[in-house]
């Protein structure tokens, strides 16, 4: 009698599943590379359910069209599938972008051709710094389209700025850390790299007298209401342009931030979500920005009455004078023309909102209060940006502590020899 033929324990496609002899459990299947062509890849779980489930999830991604990334893809490969199935799914947009700037100027050329299983942190290190000394004209070959710099045999020595280079390592580790997460490698060896420190952006804030004078100046502007905004409580750009009527209570004094204004080039100037659950917050408003958005409120009303039907009605605080958001980019032409205006130093928008931290430091205010009000997600972001200040703080409070305990020796009312036997 023959014996009935052993049945498959999965069928055909679904690839294999065994335990392997430290325990683990490692399922293997074909699936559609980054590349287009078809690959065996390997996932592991604690149990057989879990990694069978991590292969079906993988095969059915593959079924889709969608492609998988395999041990054996390039660092090239495996970023551009990051970037398509992964990143653009988790970022926003204008950040997506700069993120695949950042892979086509300068991670796939430098590391592309790499087999992301093989790379190591010797390979990341050597990377970097020879990002660090390379000209970017030479690199990009935009010397040769301009005749200039290396074209000629003059180096310009376009070199890449610190924090530009601690961006591309950023992304680096972003896109290798979604790689351990699936199994497909290890470790993330980017992350043994110790990234340089760069030297912390120098930002110039006002001084109590130069805010008293900015505010004056902004009396007379069309935008007095977002000038005091900015400098007394520290909202960002975004937010001013992108804060609706509905989000403010003039009664109460108090202002919700829940979206920011951002120009991006699939949708224009829109309204999003703030970037963090942090800066998700409702603010206390001083009697200054109530007085001077009462008074906005009524000059935009009259603005809606003369544009009658042409009125974009997007509930905004700050509109055009036809109800359309305001361009950020044409808010820095109008900030920098106040600044020439009153005849005050030139600074960037986003030095009002660190004007206002710096002031409310140096009036004593806590600096878990200041973190709520600029909407930090961690204190240590406030703590970190304005060290400068807390250490000048710090210096005036040990003066003081001098001033009032004077040493022996320097007291008059002490006698000598008393001095002496202290």
């Amino acid at each position: 009698m023959t014996a009935p033929k052993r049945r498959k324990a999965r069928a055909n496609g679904e690839g294999t599943i065994y335990q392997r002899k430290d325990g683990r459990w490692e399922a293997a299947g074909y699936v559609l590379a980054a590349d287009s062509t078809s690959k065996r890849v390997r996932v592991y779980g604690s149990t057989r359910r879990e990694a069978a489930d991590k292969l079906t999830e993988k095969i059915a991604d593959s079924n889709r069209g969608l492609p998988v990334a395999t041990s054996d893809s390039t660092v090239g490969d495996y970023l551009t599938y990051w970037l398509g199935s992964v990143a653009v799914h988790r970022l926003r947009e204008n950040t997506h972008t700069r993120y695949a700037t950042c892979v086509r100027l300068h991670l796939i050329p430098g590391l592309g051709t790499k087999k992301i299983a093989r790379l190591t942190a010797k390979d990341v290190r050597t990377f970097l710094n020879r990002l660090r000394i390379s000209c970017q004209c030479c690199t990009q070959g935009l010397d040769a389209e301009r005749k200039a710099c290396c074209a000629i045999g003059e180096c310009c020595r376009k070199l890449l700025a610190p924090s530009t280079v601690t961006y591309v390592h950023s992304v680096l580790k972003s896109a290798l850390e979604h790689a351990v997460r699936e199994d497909e490698l290890p470790r993330n060896v980017a992350r043994s790299v110790k990234a340089v420190a760069p030297r912390p952006r120098r930002f110039q804030p006002l001084t109590a007298a130069e805010a008293r004078q900015f505010l004056a100046a902004a009396r007379t502007d069309k935008l007095q209401a977002l000038y005091e905004l900015a400098l007394r409580t520290g909202l960002r750009k975004g937010e001013l342009l992108g804060l609706c009527w509905e989000d403010i209570d003039l009664t109460s004094g108090t202002a919700s931030i829940r979206s920011s204004l951002q120009c991006t080039r699939t949708s224009g100037l829109s309204r999003l979500p703030t970037k963090t659950r942090a800066s998700e917050r409702r603010i206390a408003l001083p009697m200054g920005c109530v007085q001077s958005l009462t008074i906005h409120r009524e000059r935009q009303e009259k603005e809606r009455a003369v544009a009658g039907t042409d009125w974009q009605d997007k509930d905004l605080v700050f509109t055009t004078p036809t109800g359309s958001p305001l361009d950020p980019a044409n808010l820095t032409r109008r900030f920098r023309g106040l600044l020439d205006r009153a005849r005050m130093r030139r600074i960037r928008f986003h030095d009002l909102r660190h004007s206002t931290a710096t002031l409310l430091l140096e009036q004593g205010v806590d600096l878990v209060v200041i973190k709520e009000l600029l909407g930090h997600a961690h204190i240590g972001v406030t703590a970190g940006v304005y060290a400068h200040v807390r250490l000048r703080l710090q210096r005036q409070a040990i003066e003081t502590l001098n001033d009032a305990l004077p040493r022996p020796d320097d007291d008059p009312r002490v006698p000598p020899e008393a001095a002496a036997v202290r």
